[in-house]
């Protein structure tokens, strides 16, 4: 089985940063691609950033410029690094691996259980 455990999520003061961790149970580059989604609530879950096996990067644009995603192989973790940070940013973030399709045909994703950031003052 495959664990993704986020951590680095607190209370931030608006304008404020923070870097969010997923360290993962094997290689993350045996995954096709690792990314960061976020729920706040009454809200849909939605991508915040994307990172693939080969460095190709995706950002929302309500953080593009302020968000960074990066990997350390060699603690098989992955890194959000968010700055100014904003109100509307509080939500639940959690930490994905996408490893492909099984011989089946279904996604093989694999999800954390999340880490709470709140931006307030």
């Amino acid at each position: 089985q495959v664990q993704l455990v986020e951590s680095g999520g607190g209370l931030v003061q608006p304008g404020g940063s923070l870097r969010l961790s997923c360290a993962a149970s094997r290689s993350i580059f045996s995954f096709n691609a690792m990314g960061w989604y976020r729920q706040a609530p009454g809200k849909q879950r939605e991508l915040v950033a994307r990172i693939t096996s080969i460095g190709a990067t995706v950002y929302a644009d309500s953080v593009k410029g302020r968000s960074a995603i990066s990997r350390d192989s060699a603690k098989n973790t992955m890194y959000l690094q968010m700055s100014s940070l904003k109100p509307e940013d509080t939500a639940v973030y959690y930490c994905n691996a996408f490893g492909g399709y099984t011989p089946q045909g279904g996604r093989s994703d694999y999800w954390g259980q999340g880490t709470q950031v709140t931006v307030s003052s």
